[in-house]
Formats: C-alpha cells, sequence, structure tokens
C-alpha cells in the first residue's frame, strides 16, 4: 500500500472531503495539521507552488488537493496509485 500524507487544517472542508474519499477506501494515511505551523505551511509552497490545503502526496509525490484527488478517482487511476 501506498504512503499517503495529507496537509489540512481544522476548518477546511476540502480537507474533510478528501480523507473521506481516503477512508471510503480504506486508505491509511498520515494527516498534518498545518493551522499553526507557519514554517511547514512555507514548505508546502516551496514545495507545491500552493498556498492551499490540502496538499496531498502519495508515495512523496504531490498529487493536488481535493479536486484533482476526486478526479483521480473519477478517472479510475486512483486505485493504481493507492497500490504501488
Amino acid at each position: 500500500m501506498a504512503k499517503v500524507v495529507i496537509y489540512t487544517t481544522h476548518i477546511c472542508p476540502y480537507c474533510v472531503r478528501a480523507k473521506m474519499l481516503l477512508q471510503r477506501k480504506g486508505v491509511t494515511y498520515e494527516e498534518i495539521d498545518v493551522s499553526d505551523d507557519a514554517d511547514t505551511r512555507q514548505m508546502l509552497v516551496q514545495r507545491t507552488g500552493r498556498r492551499t490545503v490540502p496538499q496531498i502526496f502519495i508515495n512523496d509525490q504531490p498529487i493536488g488537493g481535493s479536486d484533482e484527488l476526486h478526479a483521480l478517482e473519477r478517472a479510475g487511476r486512483l486505485d493504481d496509485l493507492l497500490a504501488s
């Protein structure tokens, strides 16, 4: 099973939506709340070029946020990423 890390904040509905999809699929993930962590949030901006959350990584590769995660699911590509 792939290593999944999701960076979130505690008031983010998109974070909840992404986590719900992962949970429905039975995926174990590490959640890192960056609500009060400016340093980690800045690291995310440098790594992904994005300021928004969630930021989801599968096997250390950034896949984007909730919209991108759901798009992978609709395209039938998420299961393959999660299996690797």
